[in-house]
């Protein structure tokens, strides 16, 4: 059985090598064209989930078109670098030896209140040119 502090570094550093291998594959991979398949969510409801077009977002953020990624998933361009940042955040600190803060249940809560409003307003008529994803 792993030490206790070894256990500790595991999980963020995997989950870091993971999130780097996932978004190298779809930096290489453009999912502009297809192939990534179809959201489940699109599929079945014919809704936009709150991160339809993440994949195109996640790709344009890594070729460092912005405005392509924001056309894409505005809150995917948002979210991604804060979550970037937090893991390596959470990975440093593994590392070092100091405790992971854990996150305050009103911020779980309101990115989750977040990106349920999201949802909503990208499939409203009025505002799908403006949140909904471009180029499907």
């Amino acid at each position: 059985m792993a030490r206790p502090e070894r256990r500790d570094r595991r999980t963020p550093s995997l989950l870091l090598a993971v999130a780097a291998a996932a978004t190298a594959v779809v930096a290489v991979r453009d999912p502009h064209g297809g192939g990534y398949g179809l959201c489940p969510v699109l599929a079945l409801t014919g809704w936009f989930c709150p991160t339809c077009g993440g994949l195109r977002a996640v790709h344009d953020l890594t070729a460092g078109d912005l405005a392509g990624a924001w056309a894409m998933n505005p809150l995917v361009t948002l979210a991604v670098p804060v979550a970037a940042l937090a893991l390596v955040a959470w990975t440093i600190r593994a590392w070092t030896g100091r405790r992971a803060r854990q996150l305050p249940t009103w911020l779980v809560i309101t990115a989750g209140a977040v990106a349920v409003l999201f949802a909503l307003l990208r499939n409203l008529p009025a505002l799908a040119p403006v949140l909904a994803p471009h180029l499907l």
